[in-house]
């Protein structure tokens, strides 16, 4: 395990004997026991904890976390993607520490600067015309809020998200996620229409040029390969069989499961929850003006590609080449801190404005914004997204050696520190690896100091997002420890 300059404090169970209670060396909180058995009385009986024993945090610093027995690891999923500069930076802490002192909350009945400030940071970082800010608490809320601004501008209902789409879990963008552990037998999220998810490496169509990524999937296709030493990035316009035909079954839900007239369309610019899955090159592209057409708007879900996480660029969808009429962020913006946005045109921020009186008690509060601020000069200042694009592909291409060594890693795919790897039986079936075998790799990866996320329809699919803050040396050790746990569980079939 690479080295960390940090100490973490003693973790102390309050209820013991030897108890020092305001001793500054010592974390004072619960025991292991008791927290299970309250999590058991008192919190939400979804299980949503990775591993049969719960990992139980006290500390974090940076692309570390230590557990309350001391234990140190790497984080390679970052709070589920939302940790963007590291644990605690010492410039976000300081920023937030300066706000607590001075003002917590006011709501926007009344001003305070540090709200015009980041207004004005987030509005630079975005093209013309997107530069007309809502700011509220959580992805889901901003989600919610762009279906509201999509049909009051749009004068119409209908809304289209792929299938393995996740935008929120809240009962108006429950609609809009098609992830079967997230849909319900009641109704929810009325006029939502799902479409087929352009997956080139699970879909029927793919092949060997068509994402945008240092890696490719290994499915062979006739289209013709980019210029020499492109590493498949651009090809000529047009020439992608498998966004052509993927474009067709889009046209056929237009013709099909919507009006004439539609509302809008959403899109991750990578799927995140569903697995880290890559469109075609131009498929976005195509759709957007299709749903224009349409009279409907095109709304881009940031919350796990922005920020830089992507590298080449800020935002994923310009990684497409496209403009949305609507953008949504959370996570990455506040470093784990609750804060999201919804960025639009003036003209659509009219369109609501003229029809509900928008507001929002939490939402753009001192904190969040104070936090937000400290974010984006952070991801500046150290040039993290640059790091996501030199570090990212560095770890995309060592995975893609693992690929080519282990038969039940049937896909590695992504874009800079946004990474997916999926888990097969074999490559020639492309079924998912059981869930008890995922299982076990994943808990392995843990036991030697390595956490890391989960996704895909089946959960078959490991989700790699440190924050942007991680070295080269750190993922050679991630990259030893997967290895190290696919070599256990070869061993354990074996048997």
């Amino acid at each position: 395990m690479p080295p960390c300059d940090f100490t973490p404090e003693r973790y102390q169970d309050k209820e013991k004997e030897d108890f020092k209670p305001f001793n500054l060396a010592y974390q004072q909180s619960l025991a292991y026991s008791r927290v299970l058995e309250i999590h058991e009385q008192h919190l939400s009986p979804v299980p949503t904890a990775y591993f049969p024993t719960p990992l139980l945090l006290s500390q974090g610093h940076m692309e570390w976390l230590f557990d309350y027995e001391g234990n140190r690891y790497l984080d390679f999923f970052s709070g589920i993607v939302t940790v963007s500069v590291g644990h605690c930076h010492p410039k976000v802490n300081a920023a937030a520490q300066k706000q607590i002192g001075r003002l917590w909350h006011t709501s926007t009945v009344f001003f305070h600067p540090p709200i015009h400030e980041y207004a004005e940071k987030l509005s630079a970082l975005l093209p013309e015309p997107l530069k007309v800010i809502f700011l509220v608490n959580s992805g889901s809320e901003a989600n919610d809020l762009a279906m509201l601004m999509a049909r009051a501008h749009s004068n119409n209902t209908d809304i289209i998200s792929f299938r393995g789409a996740y935008h929120g879990c809240s009962p108006y963008t429950l609609g809009l996620t098609n992830v079967g552990l997230f849909k319900m037998e009641l109704p929810s999220g009325m006029g939502c229409q799902s479409t087929m998810c352009p997956d080139v490496f699970r879909g029927p169509w793919g092949g060997s040029h068509c994402r945008d990524s240092p890696v490719q999937t290994i499915r062979k296709c006739s289209c013709a390969p980019g210029p020499t030493g492109q590493g498949g990035r651009h090809r000529a316009e047009g020439c992608c069989q498998a966004k052509d035909q993927y474009i067709e079954q889009f046209k056929d839900t237009l013709s099909t499961s919507v009006a004439k007239s539609i509302a809008g369309f959403f899109a991750e610019p990578i799927q995140g929850v569903n697995g880290v899955v890559q469109y075609p090159k131009g498929f976005l592209k195509e759709a957007f003006e299709l749903v224009r057409e349409r009279g409907g708007v095109c709304i881009a879900d940031e919350v796990q590609t922005g920020f830089g996480r992507l590298g080449s660029h800020f935002w994923g969808f310009q990684t497409h080449d496209v403009l949305p009429d609507i953008v949504t962020m959370a996570k990455g913006i506040g470093n784990g801190f609750p804060m999201a946005a919804v960025v639009t045109t003036p003209e659509i921020a009219k369109s609501l404005a003229r029809r509900l009186h928008h507001f929002n008690t939490f939402g753009g509060n001192p904190m969040a914004c104070a936090i937000g601020s400290a974010v984006i000069e952070v991801i500046k200042e150290e040039n993290l997204q640059e790091n996501s694009q030199e570090v990212g592909t560095y770890m995309l291409l060592k995975f893609a050696k693992l690929r080519d060594e282990f038969e039940i890693i049937g896909d590695v795919r992504g874009k800079g520190l946004m990474v997916g790897i999926e888990m097969v039986k074999d490559k020639a079936s492309h079924q998912p690896l059981p869930c008890e075998e995922v299982n076990q790799i994943h808990q392995d990866c843990k036991c030697m100091g390595l956490l890391i996320g989960r996704g895909g329809i089946f959960s078959q699919t490991f989700r790699i997002a440190p924050s942007m803050c991680i070295t080269k040396p750190e993922v050679d050790f991630a990259v030893e420890v997967f290895r190290s746990a696919l070599i256990q569980h070869m061993e354990r079939r074996a048997k």
